[in-house]
Parts: C-alpha cells; sequence; structure tokens
C-alpha cells in the first residue's frame, strides 16, 4: 500500500521533539494544575516579552475553536455581534460555536484575500447606528473578528492594521485576532506586522501553537485590561480549564524561549515558497497569491487527479472548464524530501 504525501494541511504531524523531550524529562513532576504552574508562568513571560506587552494577559487553551468562542462570548453582552468576514473561520468552520452562545455574526464580504477593511467595517457600524431601523431593533455590532493570516493566506499589513485598530477605537468595538497560522504570517518575508503590534493594535489575539510546531495548544493574549478581568472565570465556566495546565506551558515555553517558533515557521514559508515558484514556472495559475506555507493554485481535472493519487492536498473550489483550487500547505515538520518528490512531479505534469 503506497503512503499518501501530505500537503493538505499544517496540524497533521504530532510534535516538534523539542517539545517532546520537555514533556518526557518533566513527565513524573508534580506541580500545581489549572495552568498555575511555574512552566506556565514562564511561559506567560517569554510571551510578553516577545511581544512587548509586559501588562497583558497570556491564558493557554487547547484547540482554536475552544478560544475563539470564549473569548468572544466573554467579551460580548447578550444583545452584541460580531463582525467577521465572510470566510472567517468562525463563520464557515466551527459549527456555528459562535451563535451556539447567542451571537450572531455579522459577515463581510472580502474576497479572495478574506480581509474586512477599515472602510466596511465604518459603513456596517455607521448605518446600524443611522439607518432607517431603529438600532435597538438589530443587534448591536461590538467586536470585530479577524484572521493573521487570513484563511485564503494573505496578511493584514501594519498600515490596514492601523485602520482597522483606529475605527474600531472610534466606534467603542473591540478587535480580535485570529493567529491560528499567527507564527507562519510573522515569518513571512512580506510581513511588517510583529508581534508587538498584534499587542498594540488588537484587545486581544492567539499565538497557534496546534499547527505551529505544538501537540495542541493556543496561547490567547488579552491586551485590553477590562477583558482579561475575569477570564479565569469564563475558562472554567465553559469547560476549557486544563487540570493538568503544565502540559500546555510546557509547549510554549520550548516555542519561545530560544526562537524556535519563529525558526521553524519561516522554514515552513521558504518551502512553501520553493512549491509556489516550481508550480507558476511550470505554468499554474495560482487562486490567490500568498505569502505564507499555504499555497492556493489552478489545477485541470485531470492533473489534480493524477497528483492526488500520490500527496493530498485540500480541495479549495471547483471552478469552471474542469479546473479545481487546491491548497498546498506546509508545515514546521515537512520533510526536504518530500518537497522534492512533489517537484519532480509538478515537472512532469507541467503545462504547455
Amino acid at each position: 500500500m503506497n503512503t499518501v504525501i501530505r500537503f493538505d494541511n499544517d496540524y497533521t504531524e504530532g510534535a516538534h521533539p523539542r517539545i517532546l523531550e520537555r514533556l518526557l524529562e518533566t513527565n513524573l513532576e508534580q506541580t500545581p494544575g489549572y495552568g498555575t504552574d511555574r512552566y506556565c508562568d514562564h511561559a506567560r513571560e517569554l510571551i510578553r516579552c516577545a511581544a512587548d506587552a509586559p501588562e497583558a494577559g497570556v491564558h493557554f487553551l487547547v484547540g482554536g475553536t475552544q478560544v475563539n468562542f470564549i473569548l468572544i462570548r466573554a467579551a460580548l453582552m447578550p444583545h452584541q455581534a460580531v463582525i467577521s468576514p465572510v470566510t472567517g473561520h468562525i463563520n464557515v468552520h466551527e459549527t456555528g460555536a459562535v451563535e451556539a452562545t447567542g451571537h450572531k455574526i455579522l459577515p463581510v464580504p472580502c474576497g479572495k484575500e478574506g480581509k474586512p477593511t477599515a472602510e466596511q467595517v465604518e459603513v456596517m457600524v455607521y448605518e446600524h447606528y443611522h439607518g432607517p431601523t431603529p438600532p435597538e431593533h438589530t443587534v448591536q455590532p461590538q467586536l470585530v473578528y479577524i484572521s493573521q493570516p487570513t484563511e485564503n493566506g494573505a496578511l493584514y499589513t501594519l498600515s490596514e492594521l492601523t485602520a482597522l485598530h483606529e475605527v474600531c477605537r472610534r466606534y467603542g468595538l473591540l478587535l480580535f485576532a485570529d493567529g491560528a497560522r499567527l507564527g507562519y504570517g510573522l515569518a513571512s518575508p512580506q510581513a511588517d506586522v510583529t508581534l508587538a503590534h498584534m499587542a498594540r493594535l488588537t484587545d486581544a489575539f492567539t499565538i497557534g501553537g496546534t499547527k505551529c510546531g505544538a501537540l495542541f495548544g493556543e496561547a490567547l493574549v488579552i491586551s485590553n485590561p477590562a477583558l482579561n478581568r475575569d477570564f479565569r472565570y469564563a475558562i472554567k465556566q465553559n469547560g476549557a480549564m486544563l487540570a493538568k495546565g503544565r502540559l500546555l506551558g510546557l509547549q510554549f515555553e520550548a516555542l519561545f524561549e530560544d526562537g524556535l517558533y519563529f525558526e521553524i515557521c519561516g522554514q515552513a514559508v521558504q518551502k512553501a515558497f520553493v512549491l509556489r515558484d516550481a508550480l507558476l514556472a511550470a505554468g499554474f495559475e495560482e487562486y490567490a497569491p500568498s505569502p505564507t506555507n499555504q499555497q492556493f493554485f489552478i489545477f485541470p481535472e485531470e492533473i489534480a487527479a493524477k497528483l492526488s493519487e500520490k500527496y493530498a492536498f485540500s480541495d479549495w473550489e471547483t471552478l469552471p472548464q474542469g479546473r479545481r483550487a487546491m491548497r498546498v500547505c506546509t508545515s514546521w515538520a515537512t520533510k526536504e524530501e518530500n518537497v522534492a518528490a512533489l517537484l519532480r512531479d509538478i515537472a512532469a505534469c507541467a503545462v504547455k
């Protein structure tokens, strides 16, 4: 039986060996539970230092969907809603988790990049308060949800993020950034947004571990003191407070203590660019240009089927004239020999 080489996602492997070593070394230690141990405390300080945010709250949770809906639920009153790109993860990939908390999602069309603009947010909020319907008859937009990178691998520039921040401040909105793949965004040579910018320009953002070298886990960084107050109550009430909390702290400690997080994410982006350049050279068309570890290309159906015999990709969209948009994704664990094999097969399928 032939083994399929996976380029369909960036979290199918386990964890970076350094993390596994750290977990094994500390396996029989007895520490306080629920994230109050020295490993979690050290990881928090490392993240605060990296983000130049000494007063920020840092909370460790198991998964992305979990942290997204808990943060949004804790941040909003019952009559308030979330502005999200129509392609946003909370809108299309989380089984209505946010709506199940009682908060409506207000989707914003945003093209293939998946980036709502400051102008779109301002128009939506202005129309809520100044439109023909009395504002209290509809849900109140109160939090703007974005992803860095977006679902289609695009990055917010510093000017775009600053503009969103300014609109949110003008209208008293909260700005929350989903950073499940943030490491790959920060490592992109096209990025001009840093961790420090994320901390300064958002009320809260996540640093993804699950997709960036950890077994599991997301670090939630809350810059807004009002939002951070009592947040541990929200974690516990929603069943998300891990008794063996050090398992999360240890992983983020290993990722941040000597720059491992940025190193391995940068390697993944470099490999993605090698694949991107090979696909372009072979004549394949980009579906959505991306400066990150996710690359999106259009394949004729017959070539997509042929490559899929050996490789796993993510189907993104079925297009007219027998074409398929597919995601080719590298990760911190992508092997050089697998990239080389795909390059050879891409060359064999070159579009004339």
